[in-house]
């Protein structure tokens, strides 16, 4: 049981890294973090987007954020290195990483998929993850008890027609999470897991889904109290778990 305190600031003083924080769950999130203490660093494609979540977090008097543009679609391994090196460098240690960037591509027959389409969703949902989970292990290891979670999809634990590279992609995901959730439960205090947000009212559902009523989705904000919880002490146990966002929600009773 958490106290009440320990309840309104669940994750004071923690330094956490957010892919795609300049919109969608990544900027819900990243708001939801600093509200509940923690120092947010905003990882994302577009410099204006992550620097109106930043003013959005000031303007609230919280934790000043750190702004890092990168594109996961170009980036370079020694991008993630640098990276890697100055969050060690400046906070010493980086107690949670939200792996909430993606990239949809083209829906369709996987026949009929460029290779150059393929390449790019594999590059930011795959190749990414693993470069920048690389990357910051050092930080993460000095950590007391860190986090690493990667977002998954329906189609990544069950295949489905003409999803293609996206829906791939996310299997692979699934692969990675476990390969890593198994390799450092021994060893560290690291947790690994998958969420899946679900349809979720975001322009990459509204692009799968263009006939769909969006106001007849859940918004962003609904999910933050999930990703919250699996940043804070009450989630320590859970590791190597594929976690359904909507699910979780219903229970989070049970845990506070």
């Amino acid at each position: 049981m958490s106290s009440s305190s320990d309840s309104s600031k669940p994750l004071l003083n923690k330094i956490i890294l957010v892919t795609g924080a300049g919109d969608g769950i990544g900027k819900s999130v990243s708001l939801a973090y600093a509200r509940a203490g923690a120092t947010v660093i905003l990882l994302g494609r577009t410099q204006h987007k992550l620097e109106q979540v930043y003013d959005e977090i000031v303007a609230e008097h919280l934790s000043e954020p750190i702004i890092h543009p990168m594109d996961l679609a170009s980036a370079g391994s020694e991008e993630y290195e640098i990276l890697g090196k100055s969050v060690k460098e400046q906070f010493g240690h980086l107690d949670g990483l939200l792996h909430n960037a993606g990239h949809l591509g083209t829906l369709g027959p996987m026949q009929y998929i460029p290779p150059e389409v393929w390449m790019k969703i594999m590059q930011v949902n795959v190749n990414a993850g693993f470069l920048l989970t690389r990357a910051l292990m050092p930080a993460l290891m000095a950590a007391q008890d860190a986090r690493v979670l990667f977002t998954s999809s329906s189609v990544g634990r069950k295949g489905r027609a003409y999803w293609g590279a996206y829906a791939v992609s996310k299997f692979a995901v699934e692969g990675m999470m476990q390969v890593l959730a198994d390799e450092l439960q021994s060893i560290s205090a690291i947790k690994i897991n998958t969420v899946n947000p679900g349809a979720t009212r975001t322009g990459m559902r509204a692009a799968a889904y263009p006939a769909e009523n969006p106001a007849s989705l859940p918004t962003p904000e609904s999910l933050t109290p999930a990703y919250v919880f699996l940043m804070s002490a009450a989630a320590a146990n859970i590791n190597g778990q594929a976690i359904n966002i909507r699910e979780l929600l219903e229970q989070l009773p049970a845990y506070t």
